[in-house]
């Protein structure tokens, strides 16, 4: 029996991996600066401006990747369905934003990761970000990082192991391959309460190097070694958002086992009645 491919909205080709190997590759550097600068470097010097400088770069690179891999076979049906999950991630994010770190927009993310493929789920974890970010107002310089880090976000689930289009039945199958039921929503609340962590602990590079003097034990120190600026970051993490990391993690987990079953059955049947890979066709007039 032939192995069925599994289905994806957003076919990544190598212009694609291309684009977006050099948007994370941006966005590490950027994420990361404050450990890779010299300490007399002119970037250091000028850290302030820093933020815009990097903010710049990766709306341009973000968008150079959404291009591309809109051009490797985002379709309108497709299209649909990312404004259809964008704007219910961007209605979820406001939803117990400011209590506890409860943001359950995490735990679509992941679902549609998981169901619809890397590709498709850089897009919307991104697209996500920029709409929620214009329902709440949040726009600012911080945007692009929070678009990536999202971006990244969804696209690990994506890229979890067992393809989910093998049928269980099918001889000869891994056990990954066979991967359903109690094992995936396992394996994919585990993946989101780790990812919720990385996603604090990225984002809060994003803001770390500018407190300044405001906290002279764990705000970043210019010229200071390596080593010391980690322990200074470490120390930040978890005197300022270790709380809400555990919060986004446990809500992220809890959602997945409780209603995950429900939005991976309501994904895949979707993903089937769109057929992404069948190509639009309109006939001619009758005569």
């Amino acid at each position: 029996m032939s192995r069925p491919a599994r289905v994806h909205a957003v076919r990544l080709g190598p212009r694609s991996l291309a684009a977006l190997a050099l948007t994370s590759a941006v966005g590490v550097v950027a994420f990361c600066w404050p450990f890779l600068a010299p300490p007399d470097s002119q970037l250091t010097a000028h850290a302030q401006d820093a933020p815009w400088l990097f903010a710049g770069l990766l709306v341009l690179l973000v968008a150079v990747v959404a291009a591309t891999i809109s051009e490797s076979g985002l379709g309108p049906k497709a299209v649909a369905m990312l404004g259809v999950l964008a704007a219910t991630g961007a209605a979820l994010r406001p939803i117990g934003a400011g209590t506890a770190g409860i943001e359950p927009m995490f735990f679509l993310m992941v679902l549609s990761g998981r169901v619809l493929g890397p590709g498709f789920g850089f897009v919307l974890g991104s697209v996500t970000m920029f709409a929620s970010a214009l329902l709440t107002g949040g726009v600012g310089p911080w945007l692009p990082f929070q678009m990536l880090s999202m971006g990244w976000f969804t696209m690990g689930a994506g890229l979890l192991p067992g393809p989910a289009g093998v049928p269980l039945a099918r001889a000869g199958a891994s056990r990954w391959e066979r991967l359903r039921g109690r094992g995936e929503l396992l394996m994919l609340a585990g993946y989101g309460f780790l990812a919720a962590f990385a996603y604090g602990t990225v984002m809060n590079l994003a803001g770390w190097p500018f407190l300044g003097g405001a906290a002279s034990n764990i705000s970043f120190a210019a010229g200071a070694p390596v080593t010391t600026n980690l322990a200074r970051f470490v120390a930040y993490c978890v005197a300022t958002s270790l709380g809400w990391d555990l919060g986004r993690a446990l809500c992220t987990v809890v959602l997945t086992l409780a209603l995950g079953p429900a939005v991976l059955r309501a994904l895949r049947r979707a993903t089937r009645r769109a057929a992404f890979e069948t190509a639009v066709t309109f006939d001619g007039p009758a005569r």
